[in-house]
């Protein structure tokens, strides 16, 4: 069979998306498969009354990278969506990221240097742990035992599903404390959801070129290696070595979608419910994200699930076994020159879209200078 594109992208998410309109704009012929029935990976949104809902969780696009702002600008306008969650914990509401207005709910504070004295006295007890064994040990140390209990240690235990004292420290490297009444939870100067929900965006980058949905790579590899001179393959990369190295981990998730005949359920985009006896973690309102002014609400509840082959792999695991698995595929995937590997599942890590955009973006570009 004669060679039919110059590039087969497997996955029509971010990057795969981002990969295939840099090439086309270049005038290479490239075909997206992705085994969903819809394009866009995990930022789809489904349209619910003229509601937007985030069908995979919530996507709220950030950047300090000026260049990747103005990139996607192309495509789609974004409004001026500010990131202010919630934290409820037994019924009481505090605001995040951790800032004056938390500190003041919290322990009554009203100024800066009061907070500042009330985190050490907090710290103290815990300043003699040089070297913290687990996630516990760090928390404490850096932000004292008011801020664990209330902020992290359920939480953390519901999302990873298992005790904080078995989880690595390194996963809290630091805790960003604020000392301003802010509450923007990203210090990135360009943030905001594109006007029209996350498929204009999808949609703008895939335009004029080849896209077959519903369509699994796996179901007919032969066939799709024949097809072009590359890949891009943007699935799981254990998946696309047959498991050779065995099983990568995952954390997964399962979203509970529920329309409400109310104007407002919740009053801001996003409420995280900290304490272990509420089974989810957070529950988003869609229609805050485009300051909607609909009749009605959409809400999704989110549960942490342990990953099972057939879910979706969202968070990965990065305990000693997990990175030595990458390594071996990593090292493997080096000597498959025809073959790129770009995106969260290929690379077993957790992006956020723009840093998704930005390795798409620089792998086009090695691309076109070879």
């Amino acid at each position: 069979m004669s060679i039919s594109f110059d590039y087969l992208i497997v996955g029509a998410g971010l990057f795969g998306a981002t990969f295939a309109r840099e090439m086309h704009e270049n005038g290479k012929k490239c075909l997206v498969i992705d085994k969903r029935a819809h394009t866009g990976g995990n930022i789809y949104c489904r349209d619910e009354g003229g509601i937007h809902v985030h069908e995979y969780g919530a996507h709220i696009f950030h950047t300090d990278k000026e260049h990747v702002w103005q990139y996607v600008n192309r495509f789609v306008r974004f409004n001026h969506y500010i990131n202010s969650p919630l934290a409820n914990y037994k019924g009481r509401l505090y605001n995040l990221p951790f800032n004056m207005n938390t500190y003041n709910k919290l322990w009554g504070v009203n100024t800066p240097a009061e907070a500042k004295a009330k985190l050490e006295e907090q710290r103290k007890p815990y300043l003699h742990i040089t070297e913290p064994a687990n996630l516990e040990e760090q928390a404490l140390k850096l932000g004292g035992e008011d801020i664990y209990r209330i902020f992290i240690k359920e939480y953390t235990e519901k999302q990873w599903g298992c005790p904080a004292t078995e989880l690595p420290a390194f996963i809290i490297r630091r805790l960003p404390f604020r000392f301003v009444y802010d509450n923007n939870y990203f210090n990135d100067p360009y943030q905001g959801i594109p006007i029209g929900g996350y498929n204009l965006l999808t949609d703008s980058l895939l335009d004029g070129i080849e896209v077959k949905c519903n369509t699994d790579y796996f179901d007919n590899r032969e066939y799709f290696d024949s097809l072009a001179d590359k890949i891009i393959f943007t699935g799981c990369i254990d998946e696309f070595f047959n498991y050779e190295f065995g099983h990568l981990d995952y954390r997964s998730l399962r979203f509970e979608h529920e329309r409400l005949e109310m104007e407002d359920f919740q009053g801001n985009a996003v409420v995280n419910y900290n304490e272990a006896s509420v089974p989810f973690t957070r529950i988003i309102e869609h229609k805050h994200f485009e300051f909607g002014k609909q009749s009605h609400t959409v809400i999704t509840r989110e549960y942490p699930q342990a990953y099972e082959p057939g879910q979706e792999p969202y968070y990965p695991i990065n305990n000693e076994k997990n990175m030595e698995r990458m390594k071996l595929y990593r090292e493997r995937a080096a000597r498959l020159p025809d073959v790129l590997f770009g995106g969260r599942l290929a690379q077993y890590a957790y992006f956020d879209m723009d840093d998704t955009v930005e390795a798409a973006l620089l792998l086009a570009g090695k691309e076109l200078v070879v």
